[in-house]
């Protein structure tokens, strides 16, 4: 029997009452749980000991409070909801319209659903199976369907209206997950979604324009309007039971109606008068906590519940904060798991070079870095592979300084999904295969030394039986990416 059970509930949107959340985190403290963590998609999650858990599982069903154990079958809402206000204010998307949307949802999605305001950087767009991002036209929304185990992102034709996105997000859903059909393409999924049913809609006459990525220093207490808001980061993503039970008892006290969850597994609190300053900071001081950490390690993202990627960050910041790094405009993923999900612009793999059954005796790390280096873009360049652990920081640094040079020559242009070349002329066009599943790309270049494939062997010559060096995906469910490598990225 597993001593310890990850227990799971969903937040939609990120965002929680004061009350509420005060509620769910005494019944988890009557369950002997000291310490909860905020996931990535802005769910809370806690590991409770199985001789409690069955009476934490009966008093959550009293209340009546949704959760899951050790699974994942309804994942939750995100949105850019935590950024309103504090980090930018939208030209129509307001706080107010997340709360419509969210109205329409009267059962869990079993899809990824993003929610995203254009304009901003601090949340993903399409790290979701349905990406709704707002559109220049008030009250519309851009729709990029991704079907799930899949890398493939389309466009929805058309901009949905606002009282039809949940409407429309349920019936996409149905037709991706109860339909026989293998959707892969946006025409004959929309043919398929209208045919049943008619939506509020205007054209979409573009695709979506990606802004620059610039991670705002989201930590400690910052003034907007006439008010402050809070940020809370905790380095071991450890979060004590007993401290946000005050921060909700303040919160009720002072009332502030909301707490806010964000995708980097921190907590923003808006609306803090000035009269109060004084006793949120008593509480931060009663429970020890530090909101000034160095904006280097707040960039980065780690899989939930993944004390090796956690590990693996400290190890690199250590790096970064000896040498002083720059890393202004870079975020960073650790992926330890395969076919896990995480945002960065610069993504570190680890995988097991030698493996005896499930057991991985000897690990490597692969360094990646995205399109433009914007962690939005969906095409992940390989820059080193198979490195030893000691090595790793150093070439982080290399890619980190790759980045600042070629930003200096940068126009400042904001970039598309559809990839406009703003390099200088191409040296080379090159095709590569990319699994669907975690994203490695095979290169002829370098071959796949695991797989015992020499360089110089073009995808249609490797053998029928060839599979994804990372997780094992079979050669036939790669799909071709092209892109062009010009003298700047060449090493």
């Amino acid at each position: 029997m597993r001593d310890y059970y990850t227990l799971k509930v969903n937040l939609p949107a990120g965002i929680s009452s004061p009350g509420t959340l005060q509620n769910l985190l005494s019944l988890a403290r009557s369950a002997n749980v000291r310490n909860v963590r905020f996931g990535a998609r802005q769910q809370l999650l806690m590991t409770v000991h199985y001789e409690d858990l069955r009476a934490l599982e009966k008093e959550l069903k009293k209340h009546p409070i949704s959760y899951e154990i050790n699974t994942d079958q309804f994942p939750n809402i995100i949105s850019s909801y935590c950024g309103e206000d504090v980090f930018r204010t939208g030209a129509w998307l307001r706080e107010g319209e997340y709360h419509t949307v969210l109205d329409q949802f009267d059962e869990q999605p079993r899809l990824k659903i993003n929610l995203s305001d254009s304009n901003q950087s601090f949340t993903p767009f399409f790290t979701g199976n349905l990406n709704f991002i707002a559109s220049p036209e008030p009250h519309f929304w851009y729709l990029y369907v991704r079907p799930k185990q899949s890398n493939t992102v389309f466009r929805w034709p058309e901009l949905v209206y606002t009282n039809d996105l949940g409407r429309l997000a349920k019936a996409v859903e149905t037709a991706l997950l109860d339909s026989e059909s293998d959707f892969r393409d946006a025409e004959t999924l929309h043919k398929t979604v209208t045919s049943q049913a008619s939506f509020i809609t205007q054209p979409a006459t573009q695709e979506v324009e990606l802004p620059e990525f610039s991670l705002p220093y989201y930590e400690g207490f910052n003034r907007y309007s006439e008010r402050s808001w809070l940020g809370l980061y905790r380095r071991d993503e450890q979060f004590p039971i007993d401290f946000l039970l005050d921060i909700c008892a303040l919160c009720l006290k002072t009332r502030i109606g909301e707490i806010c969850v964000t995708p980097w597994k921190s907590l923003i609190i808006k609306g803090i008068e000035e009269k109060d300053r004084g006793a949120w900071s008593y509480v931060l001081a009663k429970h020890n906590i530090n909101v000034r950490h160095a904006a280097n390690e707040l960039a980065w993202q780690t899989e939930d519940h993944s004390d090796d990627g956690l590990q693996l960050k400290n190890y690199v910041i250590r790096y970064f904060e000896k040498y002083d790094m720059r890393t202004f405009g870079l975020c960073f993923g650790v992926q330890t798991r395969p076919k896990s999900e995480v945002f960065g612009s610069v993504l570190v793999r680890k995988r097991p070079l030698l493996r005896i059954g499930h057991l991985a005796l000897f690990s490597v790390y692969d360094l990646y870095y995205t399109e433009n280096f914007n962690p939005n873009a969906r095409t992940y360049i390989r820059f080193e592979k198979g490195l030893l652990k000691p090595f790793l920081p150093y070439q982080i640094d290399r890619l980190c300084r790759k980045f600042s040079n070629r930003r200096s020559l940068e126009t400042g242009k904001s970039v598309r999904l559809e990839t406009e070349n703003s390099e200088p002329a191409p040296v080379a066009a090159n095709r590569l295969y990319q699994c669907p599943h975690c994203f490695t790309v095979y290169d002829p270049q370098y071959g796949d030394e695991r797989r015992g494939i020499p360089a110089g062997l073009s995808f249609s010559q490797l053998p029928n039986d060839y599979c994804c060096s990372t997780c094992d995906a079979p050669k036939i469910e790669f799909q071709e990416v092209q892109f062009e490598l010009t003298n700047q990225i060449q090493h």
